[in-house]
């Protein structure tokens, strides 16, 4: 991936405000800058706007860059995952005041609506996944948090700020969209397919459920000796495009009873296909850019369910109370480090991770 630096004014969706920031902008497929933007102001009375202290880049940001996210369009700030201080608060915050240390939500919830009310804040009617998407971001100086009673989360004294990074997005994606919505349960035999950060946080959190195996499978022979310290019982390397006939073979021709799709290109959806096992649960996390073949002439008579999902964050006070109480340490997963500065440096250390090693980088505003 190549990152283009180029000038182009401001998006005109933001509220006029005196101050400038630098943030990370997306100009359209391949190219991005770090420009001067205006500072963010409170729009509604629910808003809060929090002054950066570190973010982080998702899988997600480089499908953008890609052209693959339709809803997030050239101007915006990206970034959906970080800590800070509140600088400003709405008129109807209560729950918060500035000065207060925050852990960003990458969903943002009105907790009214219909969605809300059943707990899938991802499909919010007037949030969702809007943060570097359908509004500005994170990978900035300083963000707009809508909705922030429901939206932020106190950081408890001590707590480590980078971990709780980790707990913006991916760790409740791996999760929620991998481990619940694969139903993985104690004795399973379970597959994740691409061991990068979300696919690793599937694999941490997998292990709340002591499945017999989880096998890992993926390209890149240094992402899958990480996984194998992380708890993988086993690493297949997919290079030889034999990967199916591996797994296959591990389990004695029946398959996995789990199979997790976390790259989210056609390749690895098809794979989770050869290898789930009847009465099986492919659960995908992946952003697919691109059409996927669903092999039904295979599957039909095979008992198999697929699930599909945004992460909701529902778990994230579970979560927090588990990295509290340090049974899990999702700050293994962090391999560099940047200033905001640096972004470009950052993006392409993130973007070409087979050869830089990375697994998440922190950006420090």
């Amino acid at each position: 991936m190549t990152i283009t630096t180029i000038s182009q004014p401001a998006a005109r969706d933001r509220p006029a405000t005196s101050g400038t920031m630098k943030a990370f902008v997306y100009q359209g497929p391949g190219k991005s800058a770090l420009e001067q933007h205006p500072k963010p102001d409170i729009v509604a009375p629910t808003d809060a706007i929090v002054k950066m202290v570190k973010t982080t880049i998702c899988g997600t940001d480089l499908h953008i860059l890609k052209g693959d996210v339709a809803t997030c369009r050239p101007g915006r700030i990206l970034g959906h995952e970080g800590v800070g201080v509140v600088d400003k608060i709405g008129p109807a915050v209560t729950a918060f005041k500035p000065g207060d240390r925050v852990m960003i939500s990458c969903v943002s919830a009105c907790g009214k609506c219909v969605y809300c009310r059943k707990q899938m804040f991802s499909h919010c009617t007037t949030g969702g996944w809007i943060l570097g998407n359908s509004i500005d971001g994170t990978q900035a100086e300083f963000v707009r948090i809508p909705y922030a009673d429901n939206s932020l989360y106190p950081i408890p004294a001590g707590a480590d700020k980078e971990a709780l990074v980790m707990l913006s997005d991916i760790l409740p994606t791996g999760f929620e969209c991998g481990v619940l919505n694969g139903k993985v349960q104690p004795g399973n035999i379970v597959a994740i397919v691409g061991a990068g950060p979300v696919g690793l946080a599937a694999l941490l959190t997998a292990q709340f459920y002591s499945p017999a195996e989880i096998i890992m499978i993926d390209l890149d022979a240094n992402r899958l000796e990480v996984a194998k310290r992380f708890g993988a019982t086993s690493a297949v390397n997919s290079t030889n495009g034999k990967a199916a006939d591996t797994v296959l073979k591990m389990t004695g021709g029946r398959g996995v009873d789990t199979a997790i799709e976390a790259v989210g290109i056609p390749a690895t959806f098809e794979l989770c296909e050869e290898i789930v096992a009847p009465g099986g649960i492919i659960a995908n996390i992946g952003v697919h850019g691109h059409p996927v073949s669903l092999r039904l002439e295979r599957l039909w008579d095979r008992n198999i369910a697929i699930t599909t999902r945004l992460v909701d964050t529902a778990s994230t006070p579970m979560l927090l109370n588990i990295l509290r109480s340090g049974k899990i340490d999702p700050k293994r997963l962090i391999t560099h480090r940047f200033k905001l500065d640096r972004i470009l440096e950052a993006y392409e250390t993130f973007g070409h991770a087979a050869a830089s090693k990375a697994l998440k980088v922190i950006i420090e505003a």
